[in-house]
């Protein structure tokens, strides 16, 4: 079987740097996680860096620290992961859903105009599958007074014309899921130029404490903490991030070789007449996390289970976020509500892409998709004029 994800983590220097941990005091946060946060600020050329215990934790920390909340619309993409929207309505916020631009499936800037409202707090654009939105661009349409969220769990790597996440955000989010391109297992990070917004931050992620476990007990003389504002528990703890700045430091060759395998997919793809491959963007480097195609809606969950069967790791990333029972129930969306990316949600599927795919590994995938693409296009009665 060719698995969707197989993580690169155990190398001696990461048990090293678990065991370096686990002889100290603090296996919660502390100094060490300190240092990571200085090595992503270097990375990002941002002035501060919080690290995470999750995405969406983070994203809760981030909201909760910009004061939005009961009353307050926050802009998101129905092309999405499901914790995008999910963070807004935990802090009771509103998600104004826009649907996606046709090619890249990024959130479609020009729907995000006719979105705002005197009740619009921030946008959370998404960098899906590794390519990033305009956030230049974008910042001109919102304006100075609506934040700009940025949604980078899919883009540690990427940039687009030469600027890295956070260049003209209010904050930038990442993850360091087990399935990211970066990984401690469990994980993440905000990064802002914004340093009151950081110092809110700072609190928000500790239950809205002023001081963490370390600086409580700094000198060994105990200190007495106090408690500003609402907080919720999403610090991210030492022994994990311990695992964190071998893979920084290696970023560059990995996205190498992610490129490479990718390269080596749009080829065999190419001209296929039943699989679309999302659009590049130009003037973007991807952090290529995901490799995503589509195929005609009727025919996408049996080339899917075709491929499981025959041993191949396929997923689907995403359904349109709008389509699901939560939103759908609460809001009264339909699929005609959001077109683009509910079309798009019945026809993707995503394919084995990590640094390690062996290249026979990733000929079988291609084979086999090639293979029961044609079966299922049989099956279905699919042609190139029969799309949909």
């Amino acid at each position: 079987m060719v698995p969707f994800y197989r993580h690169s983590l155990g190398a001696d220097a990461d048990i090293a740097a678990v065991s370096e941990v686990l002889k100290g005091t603090f296996l919660t946060s502390a100094g060490l996680g300190r240092n990571v946060e200085a090595q992503i600020c270097g990375f990002f050329g941002t002035k501060r860096a919080k690290l995470t215990n999750s995405w969406t934790n983070g994203a809760v920390a981030t909201l909760l620290a910009m004061d939005i909340g009961p009353g307050d619309e926050v802009i998101v993409p129905a092309m999405t992961f499901i914790a995008t929207s999910n963070v807004v309505e935990i802090v009771g916020a509103t998600p104004v859903f826009v649907d996606a631009e046709p090619g890249t499936y990024l959130m479609d800037r020009a729907k995000v105009a006719e979105a705002i409202t005197p009740k619009t707090k921030a946008v959370m654009p998404v960098h899906l599958y590794g390519q990033m939105v305009d956030i230049e661009a974008l910042r001109d349409i919102v304006g100075a007074d609506v934040a700009i969220i940025e949604d980078c769990a899919h883009c540690f790597e990427g940039t687009l014309n030469g600027h890295r996440p956070g260049a003209f955000s209010d904050a930038a989010i990442f993850s360091f899921y087990a399935t990211k391109n970066i990984t401690c297992g469990e994980g993440g990070a905000v990064i802002s130029n914004d340093e009151d917004l950081m110092e809110r931050l700072q609190q928000t992620v500790l239950h809205g404490m002023s001081a963490g476990a370390d600086r409580r007990f700094e000198g060994q003389i105990y200190r007495h903490w106090d408690m500003a504002r609402l907080g919720t528990k999403a610090n991210l703890p030492d022994i994990l991030a311990s695992l964190l700045p071998r893979q920084i430091d290696e970023v560059d060759i990995q996205l190498a070789e992610r490129k490479r395998l990718v390269a080596r997919y749009r080829a065999a793809f190419q001209g296929h007449n039943l699989i679309e491959m999302v659009d590049e963007v130009p003037g973007g480097v991807s952090a290529e996390h995901l490799f995503v195609v589509g195929v005609p809606g009727a025919m996408r969950d049996l080339v899917l289970k075709k491929l499981n069967q025959a041993g191949v790791g396929a997923t689907v990333n995403y359904r349109a976020v709008h389509g699901l029972e939560y939103y759908r129930e609460k809001y009264g969306f339909t699929r005609e509500t959001f077109p683009v990316a509910a079309e798009w949600g019945d026809r993707t599927f995503s394919l084995p892409l990590f640094p390690g795919l062996l290249d026979d590994e990733q000929d079988y995938v291609i084979e086999t998709t090639l293979q029961v693409v044609a079966e299922a296009a049989d099956e279905t009665g699919q042609t190139q004029d029969n799309r949909e």
